[in-house]
């Protein structure tokens, strides 16, 4: 099964193309990094709608895998784009529907978590996550991405890591910000 399951409806695009003016443009988390565009987007795309999947990283307001917002042709300037960092590392960045979109730090953590959980089904030691400067709270879940990766680096593991990261209307019970 492909990336569409509903391959007949007629607002997605193909899971084997690659339609550059329905992807967002790529943004400064890769910038100087070589974008992988084309085949190399489709085959990366493919592999995280199998990981999203398996990890059930969905977007609630429109009821999907999240990968399959890159598809979406309603929403052409969101979704995510990817450029190798190094020939270990691949940088992801996440361009959500609008400015504040609530869900932001809990799909940005989640994908984080699926492709750094399950990265013996790729080829990277490392898959950083970030958001697109659009968003109204880009910094504030950025930085906590950035820690959390950090983290994960020290530790190799996803264990001891937050369920969630504050942002996006996010925090802690206790009001705070901070991922740990």
């Amino acid at each position: 099964m492909g990336l569409s399951p509903f391959a007949d409806d007629d607002v997605f695009d193909p899971d084997d193309a690659f339609v550059p003016e329905h992807v967002p443009e790529p943004g400064p988390f890769l910038a100087d990094h070589r974008v992988l565009d084309g085949e190399e987007h489709v085959a990366f795309h493919r592999l995280t709608h199998e990981l999203f999947e398996a990890r059930t990283v969905y977007d609630v307001t429109f009821g999907y895998n999240l990968a399959r917002l890159n598809l979406d042709t309603r929403h052409p300037e969101a979704g995510y784009r990817y450029a190798e960092e190094s020939a270990d590392v691949l940088r992801a960045e996440f361009t959500p529907t609008t400015e504040f979109c609530p869900q932001t730090d809990t799909l940005s953590l989640g994908s984080f978590r699926a492709w750094n959980g399950l990265r013996s089904r790729h080829d990277y030691d490392l898959v950083r996550v970030r958001v697109h400067p659009m968003h109204q709270e880009a910094p504030l879940v950025n930085d906590q991405l950035s820690a959390i990766e950090t983290r994960f680096e020290e530790t190799g593991s996803l264990e001891d890591l937050p369920e969630r990261i504050g942002g996006s209307g996010g925090g802690g019970r206790d009001g705070s910000q901070s991922p740990f």
